[in-house]
Formats: C-alpha cells, structure tokens, sequence
C-alpha cells in the first residue's frame, strides 16, 4: 500500500514522503497513529505541486543570495571603536555591530548568527569575515576596525 507520511517515523521516512508499505502495517498503525495517510491520486498530485512550489521558492531564494552575494563580495566596511594602548581594543566587534554596520552601509539585513566573525576581533586593523547568506552561498566582506 502507498502511503504518504504527515510526521518524520524513525527508521522509515520523513514527512511528506511517499512510501510503499505492507497494508497491515500502514492500517493498523500509520493511519492510526497519524503518522501517515493513503496515497491517493488527489493526494499524490498535491505533493507533486506543492514540491514544484517549493523548488520554485528555493530557486527564487537561491537567485536573491547570489545578487546579495555579488552586492557584497569584497566589499570594505569600515567600523570606528574606541581603543587603547597599544591597538587594542576596550571590548570587542561583535556581530551584531558588523550586520548594523552592513545594514547602515548597503541597506543589507543579514542575521547576526549568519556572520562568522572567527576569533573575536579585539585589535585594531583589517579582517575577512564570512557572510553565510544561503547554505550554498557565501560572501566576504573586508572589515576595517579603526580608532574613534
């Protein structure tokens, strides 16, 4: 019996997925359970469009990044901090500070988690820092950190 998976099961799919199943199996206990529904034609049909709609969406997501990723691709971004003695800086450039100083400069919203500052930037001088803008898609930016 075909069935189609409204959960992830363990050991035997993920959700949305259309599997051939023994008929008790799938009758006494994906049914049942609300793990799973008889695959039907109508069924069938709207998982085949709603996967369109999506590979569609991801498609569009994917053709954003990479404007953002040609807008921002080595790109120099300069930030102004207060230091002391000796270049070092009083605290650290975070990320948040670099995603406003993107968002100031480009007119860019990128989340402070997809920043990949490295090691926290506590001296003055120039650094590589990765953007993570999509799973498949990643830019650097120069960042400058100068004093006040």
């Amino acid at each position: 019996m075909k069935v189609i998976l409204t959960q992830d099961v363990k050991k035997l799919g993920i959700k949305g997925q259309v599997l051939e199943v023994a008929d008790g199996y799938a009758r006494n206990f994906l049914i049942p359970q609300g793990f799973g529904e008889e695959a039907t034609k109508t069924k069938l049909k709207e998982i085949q469009e709603k996967n369109v709609k999506d590979q569609k969406k991801k498609s569009e997501e994917k053709d954003k990044a990479q404007d953002l990723k040609a807008r921002l691709h080595g790109k120099k971004v300069e930030i102004r901090v207060k230091a002391g003695a000796g270049e070092k800086l009083f605290g650290a450039v975070t990320a948040k500070e670099i995603a406003d100083i993107l968002q100031e400069d480009f007119g860019v919203s990128i989340d402070k988690k997809k920043i990949d500052v490295g090691e926290p930037i506590k001296h003055l001088g120039k650094y590589n820092i990765k953007l993570k803008i999509y799973p498949s898609v990643q830019a650097e930016v120069i960042l400058m950190v100068a004093p006040e």
